[in-house]
């Protein structure tokens, strides 16, 4: 099995988690044509290699159990960080779909009852430094009712 990590790190606030999927892990780029079936191939890996990252954390488990009946987090925030295989100019947005997948599978462990609007910001996408075989990591952090990450008069709530 891969090595999957999950750190916590402090920060103002709430103190959010590091999920970092394997490298190597095969990711969606929205400008590359695929066939449906390889395409739902890679969805299921990914989105099975988020949730299997917080089922080997223990600290994040220990959180879930807490929450329990309900979901670790009411609303949240997700830094998603593309970490390509190579140095190059990157548009992170383009792997907006690998991203998802990667959310669907926080949903699926339990750290959100859904990723809607209601109760996701994010994911916000950002470029990381290069590694090996290219990464995914998320950066989840719960937010307070009525909390934005943008906290900007004006901003959508």
């Amino acid at each position: 099995m891969t090595q999957l990590a999950i750190t916590q790190t402090p920060a103002a606030g709430a103190a959010p988690y590091v999920i970092a999927l394997p490298a190597g892990l095969e990711l969606i780029n929205s400008n590359e044509s695929q066939h449906r079936a390889r395409r739902a191939r890679i969805v299921k890996k990914i989105r099975n290699a988020a949730h299997e990252a917080v089922a080997d954390c223990p600290a994040l488990m220990a959180a879930l159990a807490d929450a329990k009946p309900g979901p670790l987090f009411q609303r949240a925030h997700v830094l998603g960080v593309l970490h390509p295989a190579r140095n190059g100019r990157r548009d992170p947005a383009n792997w907006y779909p690998s991203f998802k997948a990667a959310v669907d599978g926080l949903v699926d462990a339990g750290l959100l009852d859904d990723d809607d609007h209601t109760r996701l910001r994010g994911p916000d996408m950002r470029l990381g430094a290069k590694v090996a075989g290219g990464q995914l990591v998320l950066v989840v952090r719960g937010l307070a009712p009525g909390e934005d990450v943008l906290d900007v008069p004006g901003a959508l709530r």
